[in-house]
């Protein structure tokens, strides 16, 4: 019976019931809300207003209404752009102005906006620019006049199209003998001689700013060396302190001097017991001057020292130091960092602190977080200004998208949706006290998901007034047990050391675990215990299965298919035989089942990462695997450790328990990676970047692995194998990602399968690379071999002698022809190996039927036969 339209408030309520749940709307703006779905209000933009701000690359949401108290309205968002993450890309490509508006709405379009406005600006008369220089230099003289010649100066001449001539000409050592603080940031010198030559004539100068001129693209270091050697006061270059730095720069950075209070002395010491905030972040700071101490600074009660190596100093030296800033109550520091590598444990260090980068002491102790941060950067969108929109837009989403997964009553749609919210909903930016909170919601009008409209639902949570900014948070019932701050990284830059120390940590431990000696029991010490298990009356055995290739293709006279589960004295299925599945099938534990217990340790991705991670460590056949639901900080760090050494940093995300690559992704971008687990839990595994390849196509091989036994450990390799190949060229071109046909080589689930007959795809492959055949197949049955060592090993319950089972394990060569498992799959798809008659390369390198497949399988499992396997 079909579903009415939604009539009336009653329809809606109980057609949505569970998405209004979900949702968290207070049930007192149930009605609102089917009153503004139900006539198309968004209203929004009565009460808010949307601002540029971080230099206009981030936009903020602002309350323009006088005031909205918590919980006394609602607000419809719009879903701007919704899609399946394959198809982002060609969308924005072939969608009219849908790139355009993503761009504008994500602040990547800036440079395409700006293009005119930069034209004028460079227009802009060089000799009106220099001129404003002259006026500021005619400004200082004058000054100096008033004052007297030896006075101070502070001279600023930032992006005033100063070049080499220009800067011998203005004769700055000779106008301002006790020139201070010179500032020519972003101007035009080119000449390394020249501008050392008039810049080390100024003998008393402290601070000098030479960023973003050309002369220091291709000589910096030289410059900075000859800077400070020759000017013996320099305290402060390129807004870093240097080796000599003290007093001056202390107080330079506690805001004591400056442009506007020119009246202090060559010695500062006097100035620093005012200094009652100090702000020593990313100056390059190694080890702090003896001027730093609380009888230099008696009053201070804020310090930040956040970005800075202080690797001269040894952390207890260092925590020592701050202690006794007996006043200090607010702290900012790198964690790990030079107080050491956990935040609870320098709060316990500091009883008199207050807050740690920004964090209540108090919260930090009852969170346990080990590293705290609320003063986070943003993460913003970058870009190459070749790149066209839409690289830009699939560059910049992740930072923007949020996602949901469609379901009826009967099944749970398998491939999530991503969305951007309009403009007003992206407005909404991250804060930990948020005052706002977002759910989507699906509006079905016909009471069907077929009809389903897909909307935003905003309101407040918190009374907020007039100006105030509109939040949300980015991870609303997410807490530190799932990874809360990691997490954040997907939208701020986090403290990098904290993660490379974990991983580093990480990393040692696996280095750590190697595979002990064989087990007799477990490598076939004992004499095998899996004969032929026919019943001595001759009677056939008889087979309970679903599975289609089975029943047809199973016609050995020793088995006999059968309907009645109690009767069968082998259970072949594609289920899970649990206790629920036994007692509804009225199952038995003397029925022989395809399936070992807790063979999860092997077939589950993450799973079998875990269980070669505890057995061999770090073996080269498995790529970087990490569980995203337990080890993304470890995963961060790897990442941070890769990007800073400049070594590949492709990864490929895969979901727990899925087939067919579903919800799988290739990626290098760190948000993308993050925010991939809002989907469901996964594993991120380092991807392989340079495969082997046939033809110019990436290509993977599926082994049908028989297990008779895992203790002893018997098993048995199938004599065929297949190759399964992608259906376009190879290219690490990053528009390539989305394109499932080039980086993903499973296709018979799409329609698009090319098969090669194994012996010709061996020849083939022997003569394009010039190998041997037999080589790389020993290193992939070593590997094979050491995977189920592995999980008898680790898993030493998965034994049991009633079961016998077949698992597909899929290999993958790099271009070194060495062997990397990629998963092994129970019950695998057979279809091809039953399909298409061949000649086996491996074993007796006879023909093989297809048909026979199931027929030398139960063969093999069952009767102790070895037709066509051959043993491992």
């Amino acid at each position: 019976m079909s579903t009415p339209r939604i009539r009336d408030f009653d329809d809606f309520a109980k057609v949505h019931s569970f998405l209004l749940a979900a949702s968290g709307l207070p049930t007192h703006l149930h009605h609102r809300l089917y009153a503004k779905l139900t006539s198309e209000t968004f209203d929004g933009g009565d009460v808010f207003s949307i601002e540029p701000c971080e230099g206009g690359r981030q936009r903020r949401l602002v309350l323009s209404a006088e005031s909205l108290s918590k919980e006394s309205d609602l607000f419809l968002v719009d879903h701007a752009w919704s899609f399946r993450l394959p198809d982002a890309l060609n969308q924005l490509r072939e969608v009219p102005g849908l790139a355009e508006r993503m761009a504008a709405l994500m602040c990547v379009d800036l440079d395409k906006k700006g293009e005119t406005e930069e034209t004028e600006k460079e227009e802009l008369d060089l000799s009106e620019r220099n001129k404003i220089a002259l006026e500021i230099v005619e400004k200082e003289m004058c000054r100096l006049k008033e004052n007297g010649r030896e006075s101070v100066a502070w001279l600023e001449f930032e992006e005033l199209g100063i070049d080499d001539e220009m800067l011998c000409s203005l004769d700055l050592s000779t106008k301002f003998p006790n020139l201070v603080v010179l500032n020519l940031w972003g101007n035009k010198l080119q000449n390394a001689d020249i501008v050392v030559q008039e810049i080390t004539k100024c003998k008393n100068l402290k601070a000098l700013w030479l960023n973003e001129n050309p002369v220091l693209d291709s000589c910096s270091d030289s410059i900075a060396k000859a800077f400070t050697e020759a000017l013996p006061a320099l305290e402060i270059y390129n807004s870093c302190f240097t080796a000599k730095f003290g007093s001056w720069a202390l107080s330079f950075c506690g805001g004591v001097i400056g442009p506007d209070n020119l009246d202090f002395s060559m010695d500062c010491s006097p100035a620093l017991s005012g200094i009652t905030s100090l702000d020593l972040s990313n100056r390059c700071i190694h080890k702090l001057p003896e001027t730093f101490s609380p009888n230099a600074l008696p009053n201070l009660l804020q310090l930040n020292v956040r970005g800075n190596p202080l690797d001269q100093v040894p952390t207890g030296e260092m925590l020592m130091l701050v202690k006794s800033f007996t006043c200090l109550k607010e702290l900012e520091v790198d964690v790990p960092g030079p107080l050491g590598s956990c935040a609870i444990e320098i709060v316990k260090s500091l009883p008199n602190l207050s807050m740690l980068n920004g964090v209540s002491t108090s919260v930090i102790v009852e969170s346990g977080k080990h590293a705290v941060d609320t003063a986070l950067l943003p993460r913003l969108p970058e870009w190459d200004p070749v790149d066209p929109l839409p690289d830009r837009v699939v560059s910049a989403m992740w930072l923007y998208l949020m996602t949901y997964r469609l379901a009826d009553e009967e099944k749970i749609d398998e491939t999530p949706v991503w969305y951007v919210m309009d403009e007003l909903g992206s407005a909404l930016r991250h804060s930990d006290n948020a005052n706002f909170k977002v759910s989507p919601f699906l509006f079905m009008p016909d009471g069907k998901v077929t009809s389903a409209v897909s909307y935003s639902v905003l309101w407040p949570i918190r009374d907020v007034q007039q100006g105030e900014e509109c939040t949300r948070d980015f991870l609303f019932g997410i807490g530190e047990d799932k990874q809360r701050s990691a997490r954040l990284t997907a939208w701020f830059h986090t403290p990098e050391n904290y993660f490379i120390q974990e991983f580093r940590k990480y990393s040692q431990e696996l280095e750590s675990k190697v595979l002990g000696p064989p087990n007799k029991n477990l490598h076939g010490g004992i004499k095998s215990v899996t004969g032929s298990i026919l019943p001595s009356d001759g009677r056939p055995l008889r087979v309970l299965t679903d599975i289609p290739q089975v029943e047809e293709f199973l016609t050995r006279p020793e088995f006999v298919l059968t309907n009645e589960p109690k009767d069968a004295d082998i259970i072949w299925t594609s289920l899970q035989v649990d206790a629920e599945l036994k007692k509804a099938l009225d199952l038995n534990d003397s029925q022989y089942t395809n399936q070992f217990p807790f063979e999860a340790c092997l077939v589950m991705k993450h799973h079998l990462a875990e269980t070669i991670h505890k057995a061999q460590g770090s073996p080269e056949w498995l790529q970087p695997t990490y569980n995203l639901e337990t080890q993304l900080s470890q995963l961060i760090g790897d990442y941070f450790v890769r990007k800073r050494d400049g070594i590949d940093n492709l990864w490929i995300l895969k979901p727990w328990n899925m087939a067919r690559t579903i919800d799988t992704t290739v990626t290098g971008d760190l948000s993308a990676i993050i925010r991939m687990m809002e989907t469901g839990p996964k594993i991120c595994q380092k991807y392989i970047e340079r495969p082997a390849l046939f033809g110019g196509k990436k290509f993977d091989l599926r082994y049908i692995v028989l297990v008779r036994s895992m203790r002893p450990l018997e098993i048995f390799l199938s004599d065929v194998f297949w190759v399964r190949l992608a259906n376009n060229q190879y290219t690490l071109e990053r528009s390539s990602l989305f394109e499932y046909e080039t980086h993903f080589t499973v296709m018979n689930y799409i329609g698009k399968l090319n098969h090669k007959n194994t012996p010709d795809f061996v020849k083939e492959f022997e003569e394009e690379h010039q190998v041997k055949w037999m080589e790389i197949h020993d290193r992939i049955r070593k590997m094979i071999r050491c995977i189920f060592e592995s999980a008898a090993s680790v898993q030493a319950d998965m034994h049991s002698s009633q079961s016998r089972a077949i698992y597909g394990v899929d290999v993958m060569l790099d271009s070194l022809f060495m062997p990397k498992i990629l998963e092994v799959t129970y019950c695998p798809d057979c279809t091809r190996a039953c399909k298409y008659d061949t000649q086996a390369i491996l074993g007796s390198k006879a023909p093989v039927e297809g048909r026979d497949f199931f027929n030398n399988v139960f063969g093999c499992l069952f009767l102790g036969e070895s037709t066509n396997v051959t043993p491992i």
